[in-house]
């Protein structure tokens, strides 16, 4: 709420100080909830003052209150009425919206998808100031269920830095190694089930670490998490161009893997779900990573296969891995300085195109690959 608004409604003179005990009483008077004639306990856990900054009116303040409300029956959580009027009983003008940030019955797991459900004001004809009845939907496990399968899905779509990681990876699977260069293309079959090994153990290593941060048996920092993840892409960038660990893949992709994972468990640590939620909630929302991933690795794989059978193939691989490598150099160089730079800036920008770059990639593969061919017939007629 605008601290100017509340120096209005208490004095601007108590608002210099916001860690004054009045505010915690004050707030938790003007702060209720009422289900069954039973009134909840208002407990107010944070109150902070936070800096913003507007083109409008310049730079401006407002309080940021954190409470908890209790019902003395856990069953009245969806069906009460919340009585609000902080502010509201001497600003005329005031308001609240309110919102739900999240249930996870009915598929609301973030402010992405938060609902507003109503607005407490002063009736100005009545000078009065009606409480919201609140009547949230029953919802079911499904939908949350569904819910999370779509967060997974979504978090991979979004998440470029996890993709070009596995997809570097990837660009080297077909060929044979030749000492200590990459030979020539192995064969359908060499290729598909050396593929398939890299993507399982990916998978495998970010499931385990996955489970363990949604539990909380391991936590880590995020921002060492997110520079380890870039250094994954530098390192299967290098790897692409030269074996530096050839016929060990299997066990990069399950280690690096562990790393992502720990990215991935961050997004559903703030949950606070129940032991069942949790469970199902990691469930899909792994499975939507899975999703996701095997449609972008079929969308790509078979035109990687059909290019590594062509001599360009060795050109497209030393080029696609020396943009991943700057494009890991320069996520480094953000997560550590906390700054975007124009490379980070393009690359988002960038993966906006990914449909159509598929679509390039896989014109210019059947062209090549065309190319190859007439060029094998003629010389063998010739």
């Amino acid at each position: 709420m605008p601290l100017m608004e509340l120096g209005n409604a208490v004095g601007d003179q108590r608002v210099a100080n916001m860690s004054d005990p009045f505010f915690k009483t004050y707030f938790a008077q003007h702060i209720k909830a009422l289900s069954n004639h039973n009134t909840w306990i208002t407990q107010i856990e944070n109150i902070s003052t936070i800096t913003g900054k507007d083109e409008a009116v310049g730079t401006y303040q407002e309080v940021v209150v954190r409470f908890l409300l209790i019902p003395q029956n856990a069953n009245d959580l969806r069906t009460f009425t919340f009585n609000y009027d902080a502010i509201i009983h001497q600003v005329v003008t005031h308001s609240a919206l309110v919102y739900v940030q999240q249930d996870w019955d009915n598929g609301i797991q973030d402010e992405k998808d938060a609902q507003q459900i109503g607005v407490i004001q002063m009736d100005v004809p009545t000078g009065k100031i009606f409480p919201l009845q609140i009547n949230l939907e029953k919802g079911s496990w499904w939908k949350g269920f569904k819910s999370m399968l779509n967060l997974g899905m979504q978090h991979i779509k979004e998440g470029t830095d996890h993709l070009l990681f596995l997809i570097v990876l990837l660009l080297p699977a077909m060929l044979v190694t030749n000492r200590k260069h990459w030979g020539k293309y192995g064969g359908l079959r060499y290729s598909v089930l050396r593929l398939l090994k890299i993507v399982t153990a990916f998978t495998i290593g970010h499931s385990i670490t996955l489970l363990l941060g949604a539990v909380g048996l391991v936590k880590l920092p995020t921002q060492p998490i997110e520079i380890l993840i870039a250094f994954s892409i530098l390192v299967s960038a290098i790897h692409a161009t030269k074996p530096i660990f050839p016929g060990k893949e299997i066990f990069i992709a399950a280690g690096f893997g562990l790393i992502h994972g720990l990215a991935f468990a961050a997004v559903l640590t703030n949950l606070q779900l129940s032991a069942g939620k949790l469970v199902l909630s990691i469930l899909g929302f792994n499975l939507g990573i899975e999703i996701m991933q095997l449609i972008v690795i079929a969308l790509i794989v078979p035109w990687l296969i059909l290019l590594s059978i062509t001599p360009a193939y060795k050109w497209f691989r030393i080029v696609a891995a020396a943009l991943a490598a700057i494009a890991a150099l320069a996520w480094i160089v953000q997560r550590t300085a906390g700054t975007a730079n124009f490379v980070t800036t393009f690359v988002e920008a960038f993966t906006n195109y990914g449909v159509w770059s598929i679509a390039i990639l896989g014109i210019v593969s059947i062209c090549i690959y065309s190319m190859t061919l007439i060029i094998k017939k003629q010389q063998a007629i010739s």
